[in-house]
């Protein structure tokens, strides 16, 4: 199916099961314990064999010389691989580093070699054994170091491309007030709750590998170029995914080496990344530099507005993409961004939720209250002030729905703006300071091509396969919820199936998406399913409707189970996109509030309440997108206040590299959440007029926080994370 025009009237607008807030359909085998994770599959193959990765002690240099003599005379071991005994290996175009080290070491923590043994146990002592001598070299551990050496990044991705509308120095130069600040944002880690895991085994030439990964279908093309060896001969299977926020989009090395680890031991082999080898060796969102110019009219009307950003990766690595926002969120005539990238001996750096968004917005939207009170504004009537229904940098090009205002003016009366102080440390709770913040949100929506095939039996059960990933998203219930709707069943009626590269290729889980574009794929398919249905029932598919099980036209109605009597009827189709992403802007939007308290002696900052506003499009199923939208903004909080990966500058690694010395929010921290979702439709994004909304909770939070922080206490902080010691010594009076 090409979806090249603005979506009409459909069956997903009944809304009988589609936008009802249904319970996950997974959700019993998720608290039973059933739902099985990668490392779970204990039964799927027989004679499982375990094994442990050993990481590189350097960051930078070579192996001079490894002993595994050791480590494969201890007790149990059945095989030691190696870049040696690995042989040949290629590199997947979505990895930086390569996966195995040897002889070159690219980064820290990169694998060295795999110990395979009969039990975890066994193989963890062994690969204790083995001995490494490295010959170390000079590296490059230090952004900050490195700024004034990066370069415009290389690719032909026009995103990357520096931007210029008007005349943004001359305008900036001239403007009667002006903003001129610089902002930095740490290395931070995805600390998902399941490590990356992966249970592999061959049959003959076959490779079966059971794993947690995002994106089914470039894990199989990507995982065939590093071997070598047919994409048919690869299958993938990722039915449950414990967290992923981005860091599971790509091969890491727990898949290669289970691979290789039991084409070595001639059985099944299962990997599992310690939580330092995840925190070093997997990716990581990079850290930033950013400098934020901002020129306004006295009555506040932006007439320039400058976003640059310097961000470091491994070569061949990308840029932390943090200006983008800024092209889009607010009018002004005179504009430039820029990006520049660091050569960087760190742990490979990529795609973290809402890359860009999240940490452009901690910077943006911070200056966007430091330039009100400059103005003496109010720090929502100014950003009203600068909204825009067009793409400011092509102003003939629309936005196909753009409710950035409604969001801060729904957001203000719920949250109760009007009791904000407007002087910093105004309001007092005993020992704390009061301080509430705003920011916007914003988060581009894409949209991906996905596949989809539905199956009717005779029992009326519909079945739907997909390699569409489920990372706690939801995906199995708002794709069974479409199903259902489309053929009028219940949703009891529906078996989903999905994260098999067997099924047909979907978005899969990633850059807020899957969600739209998934279910999208699967309306596609049940398309061609109530054609078949109504064909073998003789009813004109165009007059028939699909409600309470049955399917009628005219004064005929008969069960949708009767025509598949003979047999099964499957529909199976792909959603495929035009243009409309081109000719109309696709975003999405909101708006953050967030109240703290700061201990006016301690400075230590407790979040006291939140509300996140979304103009997110159709909300598929309100009780399933809210719980992302929470997790995502309990993301946000992390990273404004405590989540901080340490980078050691003479070794070049993270020092906290697991959940003891890596402070991610826990209950405790978090308060009540609020979230409100405009009632909204966009026919421009897909027939399911909705967008993504998973990703957009996390942008804005940050500065909301620490706006809110400011608010209370009059300490402006632009390093983050806000952590007491940077707030301390500025402290107002305890008095």
């Amino acid at each position: 199916m090409k979806f090249d025009k603005p979506a009409t009237d459909n069956p997903i607008d009944r809304l009988q099961v589609v936008g009802q807030p249904h319970d996950r359909i997974d959700g019993a085998r998720k608290v039973t314990g059933t739902a099985r994770y990668a490392y779970e599959q204990h039964d799927v193959v027989p004679n499982q064999a375990y094994g442990y990765v050993l990481g590189a002690g350097i960051a930078k240099g070579r192996i001079a010389s490894i002993d595994l003599d050791a480590a494969r005379k201890a007790p149990g071991v059945l095989a030691v691989v190696t870049a040696k005994e690995a042989g040949a290996l290629k590199k997947g175009k979505r990895n930086t580093a390569r996966l195995l080290a040897g002889p070159e070491v690219e980064h820290y923590h990169q694998a060295v070699a795999l110990v395979v043994a009969e039990s975890f146990e066994q193989a963890r002592a062994a690969a204790s054994l083995i001995r490494v001598e490295y010959a170390a070299a000079k590296g490059a551990f230090d952004l900050k170091a490195a700024k004034d050496k990066a370069v415009k990044p290389e690719g032909d991705d026009p995103s990357l491309d520096d931007t210029h509308v008007g005349d943004f120095a001359g305008a900036f130069a001239t403007a009667p007030v002006k903003l001129d600040e610089i902002y930095t944002t740490p290395d931070e880690s995805h600390a998902m709750m399941e490590p990356h895991a992966t249970l592999a085994a061959w049959k003959g030439d076959k490779l079966t590998l059971w794993t947690a990964n995002q994106m089914v279908a470039w894990g199989v093309t990507d995982m065939a170029t590093t071997l070598g060896i047919p994409k048919q001969n690869i299958r993938i299977v990722s039915p449950f995914i414990g967290g992923g926020f981005g860091g599971k989009l790509f091969l890491r090395a727990d898949v290669l080496l289970a691979a290789l680890g039991a084409r070595a031991a001639r059985r099944p082999v299962k990997v599992a990344l310690t939580r330092p080898l995840m925190m070093n060796n997997t990716t990581h969102r990079p850290a930033t530099i950013q400098r934020i110019r901002l020129g306004a009219t006295k009555e506040g009307k932006i007439t320039a507005i400058g976003h640059e950003s310097w961000s470091g990766d491994l070569k061949g690595g990308g840029p932390e993409v943090a200006v983008q926002q800024t092209r889009l969120l607010y009018a002004g005539a005179n504009r430039m961004t820029a990006m520049r990238l660091a050569e960087l001996d760190l742990p490979e750096g990529n795609a973290m939720r809402a890359p860009g968004e999240a940490p452009g917005l901690m910077a943006l939207e911070m200056a966007m209250d430091e330039m009100a009170e400059k103005l003496g504004l109010d720090p929502i009537a100014f950003r009203l002030l600068n909204d825009t229904q067009v793409d400011p940098e092509k102003p003939e090009r629309p936005f196909s729905m753009r409710r950035l205002d409604e969001c801060f003016k729904v957001g203000a009366e719920r949250f109760g703006w009007s009791r904000r102080s407007a002087r910093p440390g105004g309001i007092r709770d005993g020992n704390w300071l009061i301080g509430i913040g705003v920011a916007a949100a914003f988060r581009n929506n894409l949209v991906m091509k996905s596949g989809a095939r539905v199956r009717l039996d005779a029992n009326g059960i519909v079945t739907v396969e997909t390699d569409m990933t489920d990372i706690g998203t939801g995906s199995y219930t708002i794709i069974g919820q479409t199903a259902a709707e489309m053929l009028g069943v219940g949703l009891d009626k529906v078996v989903v199936k999905l994260g098999d590269s067997d099924f047909p290729v979907s978005a899969g889980s990633g850059g807020q998406w899957g969600g739209n574009s998934s279910t999208a794929g699967v309306y596609a398919a049940c398309v061609k399913l109530r054609e078949a249905i109504a064909q073998k029932l003789g009813i004109n598919s165009t007059e028939a409707v699909f409600s309470g099980g049955e399917v009628k036209a005219g004064n005929r109605s008969l069960p949708v189970a009767s025509a598949a009597e003979a047999g099964p009827l499957s529909g199976e189709d792909t959603i495929e996109y035009g243009d409309l992403d081109e000719t109309h802007q696709q975003s999405t939007f909101g708006a953050h509030f967030v109240e703290v308290g700061v201990d006016v002696a301690t400075a230590e900052t407790r979040v006291r309440c939140m509300l996140a506003v979304c103009a997110a499009g159709r909300i598929l199923n309100p009780k399933t997108a809210r719980s992302q939208v929470i997790g995502a903004m309990t993301m946000g909080v992390g990273a404004a206040l405590i989540e901080e990966l340490a980078v050691d500058k003479r070794r070049g690694f993270f020092v906290n590299h697991d959940l003891a010395g890596y402070e991610v929010p826990v209950h405790a921290d978090i308060p009540h959440q609020d979230v409100v979702f405009l009632d909204e439709t966009d026919p421009m994004s897909s027939p399911m007029k909705a967008k993504g909304v998973g990703e957009l909770g996390i942008c804005g939070v940050g500065a909301a926080v620490a706006n809110a922080i400011y608010n209370a206490t009059g300490v402006r902080v632009r390093d983050y994370p806000i952590t007491l010691d940077k707030l301390l010594a500025r402290m107002p009076d305890a008095a």
